[in-house]
């Protein structure tokens, strides 16, 4: 734990700030949920910032972490990250403003100071996913030792790139909302995270997901967080392959890495699909049903393939490789 704990003081410091303020920050929403009553769009007025508190210090981590991989181009590396973490600041900053406020934060143009942090937000969201983009380019071009592990991050990255970029469909007015312009009475709202229902309805708890139409957020969430599952994974199966023989070989961690993000991607897609057709996540249809069957047969069938052909000696072990997620050292500033 100490070794670990080394290890974090030579992470992108800008990164590791905003992770530890916002891990205060999703104590202090919690505390909000606890004492604050308000309700706002059918779900408690706190639970907005307390989600994206959490979900910002799981993305600072990764890529503080991520960042000590870097070979080359440490410094347009780390000057992008630090603009990352101004902008999540800024982003998080106007949700708790429109909370104490006791307004919405996202699609609300009600009001000309409304519509000014919207708009903030909408262009501090383009510039977090261009500079991700920038650091996912970076990373794809990092060589990593160990093939599981190499495959692990630069799918995550990639999907969790998709996943953020997934957030764009709630952004366009509704057909709803089109009306109401057409006809003069403006909601005061432009987009929306749920489909073929109006946002604020019956939700799942926590989360708060729509239990009677399709929520965008549900694939942005999942594509988004590729990031952290696959890596995890990736060093779940370097640490079951002291117990597992057929996990020894490097050519067979790897292969089952690719179905990994082969199944990442396909449920983010299937989720994606769901929520378009206005589908609860809880109430899927024979098609969506369909579709995930044949996605967990394929993807079992590969699984057992991978390794009974290892088992089998089809292809030959490849040498122990060190693996990537032992972190490298400091990081240049």
């Amino acid at each position: 734990m100490s070794d670990l704990l080394g290890q974090a003081r030579t992470w992108h410091r800008p990164m590791t700030i905003c992770a530890g303020a916002m891990a205060a920050m999703a104590v202090v929403s919690a505390g909000g949920l606890l004492l604050d009553d308000r309700v706002l769009l059918g779900a408690p007025i706190w639970l907005k910032p307390f989600k994206f508190a959490v979900s910002i210090a799981l993305y600072c981590v990764t890529w503080a972490w991520l960042l000590t991989l870097l070979r080359s181009r440490q410094r347009l590396a780390y000057r992008v990250s630090t603009g990352i973490a101004v902008i999540l600041f800024v982003e998080y900053a106007i949700i708790v403003t429109q909370v104490v406020r006791g307004r919405a934060s996202h699609f609300n143009a009600s009001t000309p100071v409304d519509q000014v942090l919207f708009s903030v937000m909408g262009g501090s969201v383009a510039a977090l996913w261009a500079g991700t983009l920038v650091l996912t380019i970076l990373l794809l071009r990092t060589p990593i030792p160990d093939g599981a592990s190499r495959w692990a991050i630069r799918l995550g990255a990639v999907i969790s790139l998709v996943g953020a970029g997934l957030g764009a469909l709630m952004l366009g007015p509704t057909s709803e909302q089109l009306e109401s312009m057409r006809n003069g009475t403006p909601t005061g709202f432009i987009g929306a995270h749920s489909v073929g229902v109006a946002d604020g309805g019956p939700a799942m708890p926590i989360t708060g997901w729509s239990t009677t139409g399709g929520d965008l957020r549900i694939p942005h969430f999942v594509g988004m967080h590729a990031l952290q599952v696959l890596p995890l994974l990736a060093l779940l199966l370097g640490l079951l392959a002291t117990r597992l023989p057929v996990l020894r070989d490097g050519t067979v961690r790897m292969r089952l890495m690719f179905v990994a993000g082969f199944a990442y991607a396909g449920l983010t897609g299937l989720v994606t699909w769901q929520a378009l057709r206005g589908q609860p996540l809880l109430s899927p249809d024979a098609w969506t049903l369909a579709a995930l069957a044949a996605l967990v047969v394929t993807v079992t069938l590969a699984t057992v393939l991978i390794i009974t052909r290892r088992e089998q000696g089809s292809f030959t072990p490849v040498f122990r490789e060190q693996s990537s997620l032992a972190l490298p050292e400091r990081t240049p500033r």
